[in-house]
């Protein structure tokens, strides 16, 4: 009987791998939601990542994967997003195993921008597939990326959406930021990584369309790192010039409160991303009332659920004359934010926290 076998009782431990460890990422947001669940369930619970992927000024706050010696009544939850040595560490531990997917973006989008990542993205997802029979507990945060797994082999896959710390979004806004934007233009957000799966420069194109033929007092504000992506942000530079568009401004990564003004002072959010596992700002623009128009792909319809305006396509005129009446129609925008309101109640109705706790509930039981 093997290790795993015999660890039939309640474990003392439920422990998190994740591939990196940063402020502002969604999976780290949701491994320190997660780890206070876990303690307040009684257990105890850290977050092991490589050091070298762990934030320096985070490095009190998660620990070095090589560290964790594991009893065989621990459990640990991988969170799967990318390729990583974790997660070879993961399938050999000999202890109980739960998965998260948060999903693998396909490497085509970085082959040419950034081989490195498409390298690392095409290890994921072959890694993705070699796990399909290692961990006990399986779960997915959209039902686009639970049907990925299913088809990966795996079976019995819970949806579990991102458990998230919504009060944070409603902290004080940045001033500094309120004042140098809100100043009467129509201020278009994205909040999003500079990475080329957001296509980005579709957002470019809609701007060029838009102030050319409805509101020429509009801009473009990018929220999102483009470390590591820097290729691509010199594209979009380029791809700015090109369409003579100067009102885009790429602000990188921001802190809480700077996100928070940044949402305090959208007129519209404008996602026209091509791949999404489950898309964390869209929420985050509901909270804050900014109308979310976006295009319907993978699973941007699952987490709108109903509310904002999505489109099918990318006809730019379109997408620019939809910015414009929900920027201008009043009664339209009341009504867009209303929808957005009720599926936001939904999403606060569920009872994330006990859902997680069921699907985990085998290994609870002692």
């Amino acid at each position: 009987m093997s290790n795993v076998e015999a660890a039939t009782g309640r474990p003392a431990a439920i422990h998190q791998f994740v591939a990196g460890f940063s402020n502002g990422d969604a999976i780290s947001n949701e491994a320190r939601v997660l780890r206070d669940c876990f303690r307040r369930w009684g257990f105890a619970s850290e977050i092991f990542c490589e050091t070298k992927r762990i934030l320096p000024e985070l490095r009190k706050d998660a620990h070095d994967v090589s560290s964790y010696t594991p009893a065989p009544s621990d459990v640990v939850l991988l969170h799967l997003s990318i390729g990583s040595p974790l997660n070879e560490v993961f399938r050999t531990l000999p202890c109980r195993k739960a998965l998260l997917y948060h999903n693998v973006t396909p490497p085509a989008y970085y082959r040419v921008i950034n081989p490195q990542t498409a390298d690392q993205l095409t290890r994921g997802r072959e890694q993705v597939k070699a796990l399909a029979d290692v961990a006990q507990i399986n779960m997915a945060d959209s039902r686009y990326n639970a049907e990925e797994l299913e088809a990966f082999g795996y079976s019995d896959v819970h949806v579990l959406p991102l458990v998230l710390d919504l009060d944070k979004l409603v902290s004080s806004p940045d001033r500094r930021v309120t004042r140098r934007f809100k100043d009467g233009k129509t201020n278009i957000l994205f909040v999003g990584r500079c990475v080329a799966n957001k296509c980005i420069e579709d957002l470019l194109a809609a701007l060029a369309v838009y102030t050319q033929t409805v509101d020429r007092d509009a801009r473009l504000i990018h929220v999102g790192s483009h470390a590591g992506s820097e290729p691509y942000y010199a594209f979009l530079l380029a791809r700015c010039r090109e369409l003579g568009i100067d009102e885009v401004h790429f602000v990188g990564s921001v802190t809480q409160s700077q996100l928070n003004a940044y949402y305090g002072l959208a007129d519209i959010f404008l996602s026209m991303s091509e791949h999404e596992g489950f898309c964390i700002p869209l929420i985050e623009a509901m909270v804050h009332d900014v109308p979310v128009v976006a295009h319907a792909a993978a699973a941007v319809p699952e987490t709108l659920d109903g509310a904002g305006v999505l489109f099918h396509g990318k006809d730019f005129g379109l997408v620019a004359e939809t910015i414009g009446r929900v920027a201008s129609d009043d009664a339209l925008r009341a009504a867009i934010i209303r929808g957005q309101q009720e599926r936001l109640a939904r999403y606060r109705q569920r009872d994330l926290e006990s859902e997680l706790r069921r699907h985990l509930q085998p290994f609870l039981a002692g």
